[in-house]
């Protein structure tokens, strides 16, 4: 579908220079000779290289749809983790490298949705909020709980958390999975 340079917004995928890249920052400039122009940071969806580019509202560009489907995660073998889709009960494999650290994360069963372009996996996007036990973490101190200080933990997942002084061994908590933080205890 093609749209104007400067209708570009962020999150946009456009193809351009012979690759897809992603919008990051959107800036309208207006000089003061001249025509107005967006100013657009992409990023490369395969390799990840940053370009700026200036669009003017005359040029046309691609942008492109990505496919998003949701995928169950079964198990990991080796470098390689394997999702299942649940509607064609098809199997794909991915590589560690390509979910990054954020694969610590994966729990059996868990769904995520995988961006496709033209059936090539771009990005893949796990859950916001994972539940963890906490299975390693210093004793409560008496008189520590008034100060907002936090102590480390370790996760059944091999993550460690900063947690509050109330946590103990044993306990479920629920930890962001975009800043690798604590959001509170699990019901």
């Amino acid at each position: 579908m093609k749209i104007n340079g400067n209708e570009v917004r962020p999150g946009n995928v456009i193809e351009h220079k012979g690759g897809l890249w992603a919008a990051v920052k959107v800036g309208h400039v207006k000089p003061g000779k001249g025509g107005a122009f967006a100013q657009i940071e992409l990023k490369n969806l395969i390799d990840g290289t940053k370009l700026n580019e200036r669009f003017r509202s005359s040029e046309t560009v691609e942008r492109v749809r990505l496919e998003q489907n949701d995928y169950q995660f079964l198990y990991a073998e080796g470098e390689m983790l394997v999702f299942m889709d649940n509607e064609s009960y098809e199997q794909i494999e991915l590589h560690l490298d390509f979910v990054g650290e954020r694969a610590q994360f994966l729990q059996d069963g868990m769904i995520v949705t995988v961006e496709s372009h033209e059936g090539r996996p771009i990005g893949i996007s796990l859950p916001d909020q994972v539940t963890l036990e906490v299975t390693e973490t210093e004793p409560t101190i008496k008189g520590q709980t008034a100060s907002s200080s936090y102590k480390p933990a370790l996760m059944d997942n091999g993550v460690r958390v900063m947690v509050p002084p109330f946590i103990t061994v044993g306990e479920r908590i629920i930890v962001d999975t975009n800043e690798i933080t604590y959001v509170r205890r699990a019901d």
